[in-house]
């Protein structure tokens, strides 16, 4: 008896070693202002040898803001997989005026990501980690726990969208038209949103942007405040890809519950308009006015 209670405990022990969350907390600030906050996290980021493309104050979610950085490693990595796994080439640190800081889980995010494939990028990921735990510090993760080889078929309950359901949204000439397209809609403001950084590699054809949803009624600021979620600011913006001549986001019944992947089926019923005002949003700056 005590052998077997002893090879349960183990067992149970290993699968919660491969449980990953989508978080990680950081070192603590002092409470400041919060462009001065930003300002310490980047200058931390970037001695680390990352690099800041966006900065994200998302609209209705106050105190709240994300930096959005880049790794030689990991870019290099998703150029050679190439297709989809573009949505994996930006890492996101959550930033809050109480001096909170937390940044995306690598791991969890580039095994959803990029799948199937992970194994390609999975020592710059790695690497990428090690850089996020210098900068900012290696705190406890949180967020919800996914087993780790469920992640590259991820989906909240049977039913529900993975990675590519209902992802396409339009379909262009070419993909420079594709990016000229997007780009051009959110430069204008198009459905209430704004670009918040981009990741272009055009020699494979492949893009991410990440999207501001502005709108109070139907951006990012309503659904997230509904689900009571701003710990969890590492999760935006959303973003929106290209690959070749194509346009695709992540359906929201997808892409928020792998950023929420604790929330209970009651609090996401709070939500229940979001995905398809997320997708209307994104069709329309994925396609002409």
């Amino acid at each position: 008896m005590k052998r077997l209670i002893a090879s349960l405990l183990f067992l149970l022990a290993a699968s919660n070693a491969l449980a990953l969350a989508p978080y990680v907390r950081g070192a603590k600030l002092p409470a400041a202002e919060l462009p001065a906050l930003m300002a310490t996290v980047e200058q931390k980021l970037q001695a680390a040898g990352l690099t800041v493309i966006g900065r994200h104050l998302p609209k209705g979610i106050p105190s709240n803001a994300t930096i959005v950085v880049t790794d030689p490693g990991i870019l290099d990595a998703i150029g050679k997989v190439g297709g989809s796994a573009i949505t994996a080439a930006a890492l996101r640190v959550g930033v809050q005026a109480d001096g909170s800081v937390s940044y995306m889980n690598p791991e969890y995010w580039h095994r959803a990501f990029v799948r199937k494939k992970y194994g390609q990028v999975e020592a710059a990921v790695k690497a990428a980690q090690v850089r996020l735990a210098q900068a900012l510090g290696e705190g406890a993760a949180f967020g919800g726990d996914v087993a780790a080889d469920d992640l590259a078929s991820y989906r909240y309950m049977f039913g529900m969208e993975r990675f590519d359901t209902n992802s396409e949204l339009a379909q262009h000439a070419s993909f420079d038209e594709a990016l000229a397209r997007v780009r051009a809609n959110l430069a204008q403001g198009t459905a209430d949103t704004g670009k918040v950084y981009e990741v272009v590699m055009a020699e494979q054809k492949i893009a991410v942007l990440g999207v501001a949803m502005n709108s109070a009624d139907s951006g990012e600021g309503w659904w997230v405040n509904k689900i009571e979620g701003s710990a969890h600011v590492a999760a935006l913006p959303y973003e929106i890809f290209i690959v070749d001549n194509k346009v695709y986001a992540l359906y929201a019944r997808f892409r928020i519950a792998l950023a929420w992947p604790e929330l209970g089926m009651g609090q996401f019923m709070r939500i229940m308009g979001a995905p398809n005002a997320i997708q209307d949003i994104m069709t329309r700056v994925a396609t002409k006015p």
